[in-house]
């Protein structure tokens, strides 16, 4: 069995999908104005967003994306830091890792 789909409720559709395109490379699948939008990545896996207007999870909520390489993950941070993000640097933990807070209200982490 595998997960393949996840649904996010967000506050701004259209700034979290962009923020998932840009830095993650996911695909539009479908998108209903700026309430909903379905986003793919290579895997098939689908992630909607829905548009609420009170977004609350819980402090250690995220969604992950693990890369391939350290290097990748440095990457994604400066792209990330260049673009205006206020994204503390990478650290060793479970890996080489570092969270972001997208637009809509959700928690990223980025690592390899």
């Amino acid at each position: 069995m595998i997960l393949n789909h996840l649904n996010l409720t967000v506050t701004d559709v259209t700034a979290a999908k962009e923020f998932l395109q840009t830095y993650f490379g996911l695909k539009i699948g479908g998108e209903r104005g700026q309430s909903f939008a379905a986003l793919f990545d290579d895997e098939g896996m689908v992630l909607t967003l829905m548009r609420g207007t009170e977004v609350n999870y819980p402090k250690t909520f995220h969604i992950g994306f693990i890369q391939e390489s350290e290097e990748k993950v440095n990457e994604i941070h400066q792209r990330l830091r260049e673009d205006g993000y206020d994204v503390p640097p990478p650290q060793r933990a479970h890996g080489w890792t570092f969270y972001v807070k997208a637009p809509g209200g959700f928690t990223v982490e980025v690592l390899a």
